[in-house]
């Protein structure tokens, strides 16, 4: 009865005042879709601030703060839930996108996780 009494305060403990757990999952291509269309990605990239725009027509521009921005194009594919993004060359670079509670996380081929958060339009200006 005194495991049962322990058990129960244990777990009721967990669920009222215990760490939370962290809620994890990738995005659908839809919601990848929704997410980035119309709207500006705020984030570091391999240690460079940038600002990214999604335009609803495919076309995008990354402006890394301090440098020129550049044009490319962006899609996502609904066969592999992955953003695509093309840059002057041959070849679709892929990312997928994670939700980790409240963040969101680009998820490079080699698996490494860049934190980002989106903003509403087109906001490639940086505040001074």
């Amino acid at each position: 009865m005194m495991q049962r009494r322990m058990f129960v305060l244990g777990a009721t403990t967990a669920l009222l005042g215990g760490p939370a757990l962290s809620q994890e999952a990738g995005l659908t291509a839809a919601e990848i879709t929704t997410l980035l269309s119309g709207k500006t990605a705020i984030g570091v990239w391999a240690g460079a601030d940038y600002r990214q725009w999604f335009s609803e027509d495919g076309s995008t521009i990354y402006a890394p703060k301090g440098q020129r921005s550049t044009v490319g194009k962006w899609r996502v594919d609904a066969n592999t839930n992955l953003y695509e993004s093309w840059w002057n060359g041959d070849l679709w670079e892929t990312y997928g996108i994670v939700r980790a509670d409240d963040q969101l996380f680009w998820t490079d081929p080699t698996g490494e996780r860049h934190l980002f958060e989106v903003l509403d339009g087109q906001q490639l200006i940086w505040p001074e």
